[in-house]
């Protein structure tokens, strides 16, 4: 008799590389999900269960009084799915945030120096309640689900692993940010507004290398018992460099207008409302699972955008309000003009030219002391 598996979503953009890796791998499958989007799978025999699993009440009359062998937990709130699964199945893998989790920039727990760009995924400092941004409410949020989700874990109730995305990319995702640059482009901009010349970096995972980490969990259940993994592709990158790859993808040239972050509202939406970076470590899942990327980023960005482009969102629908751009180009070009024209009044010219100098001697005759570059 086959394995039973259940995966709650399954019709999202990872959904389908999960379920149909999780068939190939013997499992007769069960997708419980809202029923507000269909996919057709590439295997036969993907049993359906339509029911909101956000939800105690609804999500225990979807199940009944099924049990599975194993259920991956894609959707719905990981604190309901972590209570209601108790005594359900052997293994509860769940997927969540992989950099939502931690605490806020302006945390005092980071010390003096502040919350580093990049830091081990075992890091502690984690969301707490009591944070005054949206992105701080939320984070401690998911680190309560995903506490729940130990401690049934710990009590025997199944075993628990966890795993993190960052920003997920690809074909189908909901609020796909890139739509920002990419509607931009197609509506003929060539002048796009960054902040703070584009520096920040952010991870992001393309949706089929989200898959694998998930499958990978699946093929390694005792060393991924109780584990809490970050995935994220192996590469980070600019937001620069993500719009100027954008641009070269559509066979046009732009022009990026730099401006301090609280002026550069235009691509607050891009930024996904955060100034700083956002970055996660993956090292543990490609040490302990032996995870690579399934595509690699050129490929993957690439492709993704050629899916954008040929599969728009709808104008003003669901999925360009998910994004939250408003594509005000009036207000964009008087915002552009106005620091054009700023830029213009002010006296922008170094008092004299900078030499970097040379950190040790560098001497022509023995015992010579240290010079600046270039003296004599």
């Amino acid at each position: 008799m086959s394995p039973t598996a259940l995966v709650i979503g399954g019709t999202g953009p990872t959904g389908p590389f999960v379920v149909e890796g999780l068939a190939e791998r013997g499992y007769a499958v069960t997708i419980l999900h809202g029923g507000q989007h269909e996919v057709d799978f590439a295997v036969d025999g993907i049993r359906h269960i339509h029911a909101d699993p956000h939800f105690t009440e609804t999500l225990e009359d979807g199940l009944g009084d099924e049990t599975f062998d194993l259920v991956v937990a894609q959707y719905g709130r990981l604190k309901v799915t972590a209570e209601v699964l108790r005594g359900r199945t052997d293994r509860l893998i769940a997927v969540g945030g992989a950099t939502a989790i931690y605490a806020g920039d302006a945390d005092a727990r980071w010390g003096r120096v502040g919350k580093p760009a990049l830091f081990p995924e075992s890091e502690p400092i984690l969301a707490v309640e009591g944070g005054s941004s949206l992105e701080s409410k939320i984070g401690s949020k998911m680190v309560e689900a995903m506490n729940v989700l130990f401690r049934n874990s710990r009590k025997g109730e199944y075993s628990a692993t966890y795993v993190g995305y960052p920003l997920n990319y690809g074909p189908r995702n909901p609020g796909p940010y890139d739509w920002a640059i990419v509607r931009r482009i197609l509506d003929g901009r060539r002048q796009i507004v960054v902040a703070d010349g584009g520096i920040k970096l952010e991870s992001r995972i393309l949706s089929e290398n989200a898959a694998q980490s998930v499958l990978l969990v699946v093929d390694e259940p005792e060393k991924s018992a109780g584990k809490r993994y970050s995935v994220a592709d192996r590469y980070t990158f600019t937001m620069r460099q993500r719009i100027e790859f954008i641009a070269r993808c559509m066979g046009v040239e732009v022009e990026l207008i730099d401006l301090p972050y609280p002026l550069a509202w235009p691509c607050h939406p891009y930024w996904r409302g955060v100034r700083g970076h956002r970055v996660c470590d993956s090292s543990l899942i490609r040490h302990e699972l032996a995870y690579e990327d399934t595509v690699e980023s050129d490929e993957g960005f690439g492709s993704s955008i050629e899916w954008l482009i040929a599969h728009p969102p709808e104008g003003g629908g669901e999925a360009e309000r998910q994004v939250g751009d408003q594509f005000d180009y009036d207000r964009e070009d008087d915002l552009i003009r106005n620091w054009s024209k700023l830029e213009g009044e002010l006296d922008t010219a170094a008092p004299e030219e900078f030499v970097a100098g040379h950190q040790y001697r560098h001497p022509k005759t023995p015992g010579e002391v240290w010079k600046p570059k270039g003296s004599e």
